[in-house]
């Protein structure tokens, strides 16, 4: 038997609807962690179906450090006024402010960076790691790691949330995207800092 504080304590923990709430409980037969486990599965699958619809509408969040010297503008996009101008989206781009003026992430996503860009950082690791006594499929694999590990640093959506360290931005993102229930991008970013 499922008790309304359990769907509560779920929903609490993950902004999902009571009813979603419900059915992870019962799925899951009242383990709350293997519940959050099948909300997170659910999100992404509702995230995948909503990824090519348009985003026209959204707002600019910001952060500005208390010291008032540093600070970021991000731009986050949504398919509807109503979402863009909820308490719970604006929320969501202060907390994206406020995480990439903590982690200085220089991609948005892995997507967008240069080809060029990392076949240097590819050189530079093969370099790194010469005259390592280890096969050559071995080797390859170190190397990609490496360079798959420096880029994912540096890009937002695979960077581990500041607030919560057991979740990417990227899953931030997919967890809001099934609680609004539209498609939600972070197009682009900028950091301020006073020299």
């Amino acid at each position: 038997m499922i008790s309304a504080q359990d769907v509560k304590k779920l929903r609490d923990s993950t902004g999902a609807s009571m009813m979603q709430c419900k059915k992870a409980l019962e799925e899951s037969k009242g383990n709350f962690e293997e519940a959050v486990k099948i909300m997170q599965k659910n999100g992404s699958k509702i995230a995948n179906k909503k990824c090519d619809r348009f985003t026209s509408e959204g707002m600019i969040g910001s952060y500005i450090h208390t010291n008032g010297k540093a600070g970021v503008l991000v731009e986050i996009n949504c398919e509807t006024d109503f979402v863009a101008r909820g308490d719970e989206f604006k929320e969501f781009a202060h907390d994206i402010a406020m995480h990439i003026l903590a982690m200085n992430p220089q991609f948005v996503s892995v997507d967008e960076i240069d080809k060029n860009l990392i076949e240097a950082k590819r050189a530079e690791v093969i370099e790194e790691t010469k005259g390592q006594d280890k096969p050559a499929d071995i080797m390859e694999k170190i190397i990609e790691g490496k360079v798959k590990k420096h880029f994912d640093d540096i890009s937002l959506l695979t960077q581990p949330f500041v607030k919560n360290p057991d979740m990417t931005i990227g899953q931030l993102l997919t967890e809001k995207i099934a609680k609004f229930g539209e498609n939600v991008k972070i197009k682009r970013f900028v950091k301020l800092e006073v020299e």
